[in-house]
Parts: C-alpha cells; structure tokens; sequence
C-alpha cells in the first residue's frame, strides 16, 4: 500500500489533503482512483485511508481509521557526519534511515575535503538530502521524515550534542573503549549523538574538544572503516545494545 508523509494542517475533519510531489505521484505514477487505499503518515500515527476526491491540486481522502506506528524507536539519535565527498552523503542518509536514527546533521570539519560556500549550496545540498530522508523514510516506514540539518561547524556540533544523554566518538587511536562496556552503564537513555569523522577522520584537537565536553571516545574494532560504514555500524550497535533491534528491548 502506497505511503505518504503529511503535516497536522492538512488534515482536518476526518479528511486528509495530499499535494505537491505526492500528489502528483499518486495522480499521474499510479494512476489512482477514488477508493484507492492509501497510508498518510503525520507525527508517527499512521492514518489508513480512502481516496475520496481527485481534485486539479491535490487529493482529498478519507481518514478511516488511525493507529500508532511501531516503527520509530524510543531512543532518538542524532548523526553528527563529518562532511564527505560525492554522493556518499546521500548512501549515508538513506542508510541511517532506515536503520533509525531521528536526525542527521552535516558537520564541517578540519579535513572535511567538501567545501560549502553559499548559504544557496547549503540549502541545495539539504534540500536534496531532505528528499532522499523522504524516500527513504516511506521505504522502510518510518513514522516520521528524519530531519537534515544545516551544515555546522565542529564546535557548533558539540555544542549542540551537550543535551544528549550519551554522546559518542568513534576514534581510530581509541583502542580499549567498546560498545558494550558504555552501553551497560547507559541502559534506560532516551537520547544520544554519534559524531562521524569524513574521510581522514577527526584530528586529535578535535577529539580533545570532544572529551573536554563530555563526549566519549569509543572504538569500532581493529579495522579502519569508511566514513560511510562507520556511522552505519555505530548506529546499529547502539540501536542493538540500547534501542529497538534487539528482541526484547524497547
């Protein structure tokens, strides 16, 4: 059953109005019909509907009955990924995704080889992160479209990570810090940050800054990872030790 993402001010006595690129998904990609089935997402409630009204703009569907969506977990985490070349932001948006995070923010860094320059490259960039977090998020369903942040400076992003409850830094030279070991005195958090070096990693000022505020050094094992699978890795080990892979764990 084909899946949308709304806000609260398209829905509205029991009916829900789809437009934009949704709208001209459903009209012009799937040819839909009034008393198509469809499922609208709004603030992780998943609303099961009916296509009432193919209007010249938008959609008109009824609401038939709605339920919580099970999909999101109760751990929120933000990814602080240092900024990496080509397309590999968007391999790591998708990915992160679906394997749960709740917010990815872009990072500058000392070695970052991307440069942003404009607020208009900025607004480009996200914007197409954005829409992949969109696609993503219908994919594997979601109950919310993840946020991309802005692109922010090192400093800013550890700054932002201080209201976390567990913050963590995966580092090359860290050897004796795992997972495991931070996970089992971090049980019952709701919230965390996982900070991610580009290509090159961080530099050891950088990591300094971090430890200075609060932010653990961890290691992902022996191996050097890409920029690209260390995030994915890090987060998958948090979701499974503290959040909702694991059977049994919420």
């Amino acid at each position: 059953m084909s899946r949308y993402f709304v806000n609260k001010t398209q829905i509205e006595d029991n009916k829900i109005r789809i437009t934009g690129e949704d709208y001209q998904h459903l009209k012009k990609v799937l040819r839909a019909i009034k008393g198509d089935a469809i499922t609208v997402c709004c603030d992780g409630i998943d609303y099961n509907a009916v296509i009432a009204e193919i209007g010249n703009d938008c959609i008109i569907s009824d609401i038939i009955d709605s339920v919580e969506n099970v999909t999101e977990p109760a751990l929120k985490v933000t990814l602080f990924q240092g900024l990496p070349k080509a397309d590999k932001m968007e391999f790591i948006v998708q990915k992160c995704i679906e394997l749960g995070v709740s917010e990815i923010v872009p990072v500058i860094t000392d070695r970052s080889i991307v440069k942003i320059n404009t607020d208009k490259d900025a607004n480009a960039k996200v914007s197409r992160w954005q829409k992949i977090a969109m696609e993503a998020a219908k994919q594997c369903n979601r109950g919310i479209v993840p946020v991309i942040g802005m692109p922010v400076k090192f400093s800013q992003a550890v700054h932002m990570a201080a209201n976390r409850e567990l913050s963590i830094i995966p580092y090359e030279k860290e050897s004796v810090a795992g997972f495991k070991a931070i996970a089992a005195t971090s049980s019952s958090i709701k919230s965390a940050a996982i900070f991610i070096g580009p290509e090159g990693g961080f530099t050891e000022q950088e990591v300094e800054l971090a430890e200075t505020a609060g932010i653990r050094k961890i290691t992902l094992g022996p191996r050097i990872l890409r920029t690209e699978t260390a995030g994915m890795v890090a987060l998958s080990l948090m979701m499974y030790e503290l959040g909702d892979v694991s059977n049994g764990r919420t």
